[in-house]
């Protein structure tokens, strides 16, 4: 009832953490003196690189959060409350009903990776509040929250690409090279890693339809500090391209054990880990050659919602504002907020009913590419963003640079380097 406070008892199971009975606060449709909208992200702990231009992307849209939003004839101010998920499941889920629950906030955004987006979003599913969420493969998103094809969920979206994108990039570009065709994976006991290693949804089964032979040594932990069991396995089998989902640092360790135990593959190609930066800045001379897969750079041939800069514009920005190199999430960073803003301005009411249906009916071209439910995806909850393959070379500006090498999978955007092996 709008109006009223319901009590509702709700027991949040993911990642083993409990929900607090709790007071969610409705507030009247007409009562409303403001819009809340909680941002969720990794930026602190070892997926602290996902965040780390949230603070840049939100600094720029403060102006646009003073001018408020015009809900049903009546503008109202925005307040945003952004919260640290420590890049923990647990805390993901504290905070995320700390929004809910205390903050009484009407929309929450959040980004990065199934071990932040994945508890904040089931806190939502729960607890009936419209939740949009994006960096994370749309598989691990769906199916490791147990949605169900037939019914999908009623207050989460989503937009990102998802496991079968991925593959055919980093699968054009294996192609494209002379090698033996024998992969080594390496999936950590995660989110990402039990979807890209499972044997149907995600890479061993469309690799052995392609001629490809997987040594999979099986789950790892992350942080995992030796890595000689799979550098001995890949070794044994003839290992000449090495794929997986990494974060940064467990990256870092094994390529660093690698190079010490004399394995040489011709082809790394990471998710995740390779994707900053940073990142490769610490690897040294082994970032040179590294793949990955690119989801956004200042190539890509879309404008944002809001202010109407392009993405290579909003990358110099952000390279002259804050003296750093142009990172992926920027894009999608200032893409939660277009589709967020979108939805507000056509919601019928401040009431979160109101603006999940606001939601659920968004087509909206924004920085990443078209932002559209129900028809642009494999279920309703799912719209799909575009992807393609990039490999780090020497550079001119920074010291390595990102360049897209193939866009078979995407053809709207360029490419602007070749593939080659690591030498």
């Amino acid at each position: 009832m709008k109006g009223t406070d319901r009590k509702r008892r709700r027991v949040l199971q993911s990642a083993g953490i409990a929900a607090a009975v709790g007071m969610v606060g409705m507030k009247s449709a007409f009562a409303a003196k403001e819009v809340r909208i909680g941002y969720v992200s990794p930026q602190t702990g070892p997926l602290a690189a996902f965040g780390e231009a949230d603070k840049w992307v939100i600094a720029g849209l403060q102006e646009k959060f003073k001018t408020g939003v015009t809900i049903g004839g009546k503008t109202l101010p925005i307040k945003l409350i952004v919260k640290d998920s420590q890049s923990t499941p647990n805390r993901a889920g504290e905070v995320a009903n700390d929004l809910i629950l205390k903050d009484n906030v009407d929309l929450i955004l959040v980004s990065s990776t199934p071990e932040t987006a994945n508890p904040v979003s089931d806190a939502c599913e729960l607890n009936e509040v419209p939740c949009i969420s994006t960096v994370v493969p749309w598989q691990p998103w769906f199916f490791g929250r147990g949605g169900k094809p037939d019914k999908g969920f009623k207050w989460t979206y989503h937009m990102f690409w998802g496991l079968e994108d991925v593959i055919a990039n980093y699968t054009n570009g294996w192609k494209s090279l002379q090698t033996d065709r024998k992969v080594g994976g390496l999936f950590p006991n995660d989110g990402d890693g039990n979807a890209w290693g499972d044997k149907e949804r995600g890479f061993p089964k469309p690799l052995a339809e392609q001629g490809f032979s997987l040594t999979d040594p099986g789950r790892y932990q992350n942080m995992n500090q030796d890595f000689s069991a799979q550098i001995a396995a890949f070794k044994r089998d003839r290992v000449d391209i090495v794929t997986g989902v990494m974060i940064p640092p467990d990256a870092k360790t094994f390529l660093t054990q690698a190079r010490q135990q004399g394995f040489r593959p011709r082809v790394i190609t990471l998710g995740k880990a390779l994707l900053f930066p940073a990142a490769i800045d610490a690897l040294g001379e082994l970032g040179d050659g590294l793949t990955t897969e690119v989801w956004w750079s200042p190539w890509h041939p879309f404008k944002s919602s809001i202010t109407g800069v392009d993405a290579k514009g909003l990358c110099a920005a952000y390279e002259e504002q804050t003296r750093k190199q142009w990172t992926q999430p920027i894009g999608f960073s200032h893409a939660l907020f277009e589709v967020a803003l979108d939805a507000l301005s056509r919601a019928k009411s401040p009431d979160r009913t109101a603006i999940r249906d606001a939601v659920a009916a968004t087509g909206l071209n924004t920085i990443v590419g078209p932002v559209k439910w129900g028809g642009q995806g494999p279920f309703r909850n799912v719209s799909k963003t575009p992807l393609v393959l990039g490999q780090w070379v020497k550079g001119k500006k920074y010291k390595y640079e990102l360049t897209i090498v193939d866009a078979k999978a995407s053809p709207a955007i360029p490419t602007n380097g070749q593939l080659k092996l690591i030498g």
